[in-house]
């Protein structure tokens, strides 16, 4: 009579430890749940706050700066930089503007002249017109560029662009492939791609001179600016970006030369000249 006693209550013993095992496992899938809600809420705050982040970031690109400058209502200079080296390409799995310093293999693969791809020409010429005193003083009313493969554009003359030939080859990627790069905080388009010709949006009272070395005529420039037009004509400069060649005379009034100069050089002397001539300090 003793074992069946036993066996009984060994049994029931049993049945209450799996009973308290069933309400830990309870516990423990409640806490998981409770674990999880929190979570999933986690994510969703952080996913929102990525978001707004997101949204601010793009509020806040970095453009160009700008460069405040003194407007003058006379006569003003155009500047239009012919056949400028700045074509971009896919090297690898990225875009770039091709250099013969960089990309010399790419080039030779593709059988292309290293030696016609010199972007820092324009980049020279753009910066020594866009720091002189004339275009502080506000005399230069625009600014062209036509590169060779016969894309236009505009730089406003108040645009700071980029001092380091590196972040001015993003710029330009960034042009050619966009089409336009806004202002700093603003959404004025500082740089621009424009329909051709350049023709249609040059002022008509305006003088159209080109410049290259392959001219037969050769003047002092200082002269040539002083007693070749009157104090109310606009003028226009043509001048050739490329390492090699000659530019597009079929829009110019006159064509004059010199020694075989670079184009930024060529853009100081005529800045010079135009400052003394308009008593620019």
């Amino acid at each position: 009579m003793v074992r069946p006693y036993k066996v009984k209550g060994f049994k029931r013993k049993k049945r209450e430890e799996v009973y308290d095992e069933d309400e830990e496992l309870k516990e423990e899938a409640e806490d998981d749940e409770r674990e999880t809600a929190a979570a999933e809420a986690g994510a969703e705050g952080e996913e929102e706050e990525d978001k707004r982040r997101a949204e601010e970031a793009v509020d806040e690109l970095p453009g160009i700066p700008i460069v405040p400058t003194n407007a003058h209502s006379g006569a003003g200079v155009i500047v239009i930089l012919e056949r400028a080296s700045l074509e971009v390409a896919k090297v690898g799995k990225t875009y770039q503007l091709l250099n013969s310093d960089d990309h010399v293999n790419f080039l030779l693969k593709h059988g292309k002249d290293p030696k016609n791809y010199r972007p820092d020409i324009a980049f020279q010429a753009i910066l020594t017109i866009l720091d002189s005193r004339l275009n502080k003083a506000g005399r230069l009313r625009a600014l062209y560029v036509k590169t060779e493969k016969g894309v236009l554009f505009e730089i406003k003359p108040y645009a700071r662009l980029p001092r380091t030939f590196k972040r001015f080859s993003g710029l330009i990627l960034q042009l050619l492939q966009k089409l336009t790069v806004n202002a700093s905080g603003k959404r004025e388009k500082l740089l621009r791609v424009v329909k051709n010709p350049v023709t249609r949006y040059l002022p008509l009272n305006s003088r159209k001179i080109g410049l290259s070395h392959s001219a037969e005529r050769m003047v002092k420039i200082q002269d040539y600016v002083n007693n070749a037009t009157n104090n109310d004509v606009n003028l226009v400069f043509v001048v050739g970006a490329m390492a090699h060649g000659k530019i597009n005379t079929e829009y110019t009034d006159d064509f004059i030369s010199g020694y075989p100069l670079s184009a930024a050089y060529c853009l100081g002397m005529i800045c010079n000249a135009l400052e003394q001539k308009w008593n620019i300090l």
